[in-house]
């Protein structure tokens, strides 16, 4: 509570200029929500008299979250002031600041006897003052107000865009954001420790990282990383955060079912940037879980080249946040970009949540950084070591060539390309600044790998065109760099695979007792057939050949996955594209499966396009192979500006195609 000494008969917060001001006023100017460190303005007129400034104002007193302060002269920036800026009369011109360190939520602001208001603080990106403050206009616009984006999917060789609507302006989110902060087992236990601690976003991203997944409390999603949604719906279902964070808030507090990597990643991403602090999603190709922190993944397969579940796995890809703050807790060279990571995996300090750690701690291998530093150095760096399970019991070390940690990515400022970030966790492979890390790191396996020169190398190429509903042949291509010729086995095989590594059924195989070594490759055929049952939604098939050197008894192990393109969706904006005009989006979609599809259904979403709301469109129609799909879906926008409409189709066949359409709003 501030208290400034004036008798007052009215007020006017001028929320539409102050909120403009503050860059806040997407929530709507019907209240007061202002940044911290920037002065906002009200107006008040006084019962009787003229206001007459004092001779001089009263020293300050701040107890974290309470604060008495007086009228000054001037406005002071680094704490609690107000200051009257018009000329003395019955109307006051009142300009209040906040300290830029102050903590963010709501506020209750009252002056002298008579007046009592309340207003909403924010953390400030654009106040040097902040811990969170970005120079540049460009990524402040992309990490703090744009309210879409792109997260990507899909695998390391071909990472594919997903439209994503963080909607963190949306109607009712920003109390959803400040309620998440209030129910944290921290608040819980001590509400005004926890209300000092939100000035600091270290300790604020601390806690969206264990709220946002709910294992230890009353957090916002609950994950599931099988088949089976039963009493909620498949994470592909989600298009953006709106409905996710609607839901929680609206449902006593019950987490949302279900999620997995980057819908927990996306909402965090979603409240950061609610709360003020610039955010983005990143996502890691090959990512490894580390479950014992030794810096190496474990692998065991059969003797057909096939997984042996253990707990440390690689994940075709994994998401997590970037948060942008200072790091004075820590030496210097630290602030910029931190990770942290909502999707519960590990606990840290007893509560599943990770992070925030610099990205540059990860880069130079500091891992008694806080917090959680070898975790996600595992995630981008671990030795892989494959073992072979035989039938008698015994295990024996197998050659695999197994990349971690590829193609880090996140949607570059201003545009929906890909932006390659890998050189700000990671050192060039191989360079002296890279064994250095490792140094550090106390990463003893990649100290000591040396490159074996095998007599005999495998690796598996596809073909550019692996579309689903398509059969297609993959190859295992052995090259014999001995003088000698070989005679060996090869085990050729392929399965479905979810994003995380679970396998599932079988989609082609074949044993080659004696294997001839053909140029070309040995091809394996893929049938729709037999693997379009097989398939999860994720459109993941992992190939393994396994190669028996009959000689040396040597193991050589080749392993990759492929995922497989869905149709495009095509959207088309009939209409004006303006503020409050009634436009329709047509949406046609051509079946590219060799059986009709059902139940089909598209559904949009779009920050200030379609109400905070899902919209919805089921057709009753069967679509037979190479038939379209057409559908189409009104919606009315409410504010001007570059608004990305996200659309997903769902049929009992083709399971939650994604697609977008970048739409201008004029005025």
């Amino acid at each position: 509570i501030q208290r400034v000494s004036l008798d007052i008969a009215r007020w006017d917060l001028q929320c539409e200029l102050n909120n403009t001001h503050h860059r806040t006023d997407l929530n709507g100017v019907d209240r007061l929500i202002v940044r911290r460190g920037q002065p906002f303005t009200v107006n008040l007129q006084l019962h009787s008299g003229v206001y007459q400034p004092g001779a001089s104002p009263h020293p300050s007193d701040q107890y974290g979250t309470r604060a008495s302060f007086d009228l000054s002269a001037n406005i002071d920036t680094s704490c609690w002031s107000a200051a009257v800026t018009g000329p003395p009369g019955n109307m006051v011109a009142l300009s209040i600041c906040s300290p830029p360190d102050a903590p963010i939520g709501r506020y209750t602001l009252t002056l002298g006897h008579s007046g009592r208001f309340e207003f909403i603080l924010l953390f400030n990106p654009w106040c040097p003052g902040d811990a969170v403050y970005m120079d540049n206009e460009e990524s402040l616009k992309e990490y703090v107000l744009c309210q879409d984006g792109i997260i990507f999917r899909g695998n390391y060789k071909l990472p594919l865009p997903t439209p994503w609507n963080f909607g963190q302006f949306e109607t009712g989110i920003l109390d959803a954001c400040l309620r998440i902060l209030d129910m944290n087992p921290k608040y819980l236990r001590n509400p005004g420790k926890d209300c000092s601690g939100r000035r600091n976003p270290i300790y604020v991203c601390r806690v969206l990282s264990a709220m946002v997944n709910c294992n230890d409390d009353q957090g916002v999603l609950l994950g599931k990383w099988t088949d089976d949604y039963e009493g909620g719906v498949s994470p592909m279902s989600w298009k953006g955060s709106v409905e996710i964070l609607q839901n929680w808030d609206r449902n006593a507090c019950q987490p949302v079912r279900y999620g997995q990597c980057w819908v927990f990643a996306a909402v965090a991403c979603s409240v950061s940037r609610a709360l003020g602090i610039p955010c983005r999603v990143v996502t890691n190709y090959l990512s490894a879980h580390d479950t014992n922190a030794n810096l190496v993944i474990e692998r065991y397969i059969n003797e057909d080249g096939q997984p042996i579940r253990s707990r440390d796995m690689i994940w075709n890809y994994h998401c997590w946040v970037e948060s942008w703050m200072t790091r004075p807790d820590l030496k210097s060279g630290f602030d910029g970009w931190q990770a942290s990571d909502p999707t519960p995996q590990e606990k840290s300090e007893g509560v599943y949540c990770c992070g925030p750690i610099p990205v540059k701690a990860i880069k130079e291998g500091e891992l008694m950084i806080k917090y959680d530093a070898p975790f996600v150095f595992a995630e981008v760096n671990a030795d892989v070591v494959t073992f072979m399970q035989k039938k008698d019991g015994n295990t024996e070390k197998v050659t695999a060539a197994t990349l971690v940690g590829q193609k880090i990515s996140t949607k570059n400022v201003g545009n929906d390309k890909r932006e390659d970030i890998t050189h700000l966790y990671k050192y060039p492979e191989g360079s002296a600044e890279e064994r250095e890390a490792f140094k550090k790191a106390n990463h003893q396996n990649k100290l000591l790998q040396q490159q074996e020169n095998q007599g005999l190398h495998l690796t598996i190429k596809v073909t550019s065109e692996m579309r689903k509903g398509c059969d297609f042949d993959v190859y295992a291509v052995v090259t014999n760099n001995t003088p000698s010729e070989k005679k060996c086995r090869l085990v050729f095989g392929s399965t479905s695979v979810s994003y995380n590594g679970v396998l599932g059924e079988n989609c082609g195989f074949k044993d080659l007792l004696n294997v001839e070594l053909q140029p070309g490759g040995v091809p394996l055929r893929l049938n729709y057939s037999k693997y379009g049952g097989a398939l999860t939604e994720d459109n993941l098939i992992r190939l393994a050949a396994l190669l028996i050197d009959y000689t040396t008894r040597d193991i050589t192990l080749a392993v990759r996955n492929i995922v497989l393109e869905n149709p495009e969706i095509k959207v088309r904006i009939l209409g004006e594209p303006k503020e409050n005009r009634k436009l329709a989006a047509e949406l046609t979609l051509q079946n590219p499966l060799p059986e009709p599809l059902e139940s089909c259904c598209f559904s949009i979403e779009g920050a200030n396009l379609t109400g905070g709301r899902v919209l919805t469109e089921r057709l009753d129609s069967v679509v037979g192979p190479g038939e379209h799909v057409k559908a189409k879906i009104y919606f009315t926008p409410t504010h001007f500006g570059l608004r990305k409409l996200v659309v997903d189709f769902n049929s009992n066949k083709l399971c939650h195609v994604k697609g977008y359409r970048n739409v201008i709003i004029g005025k």
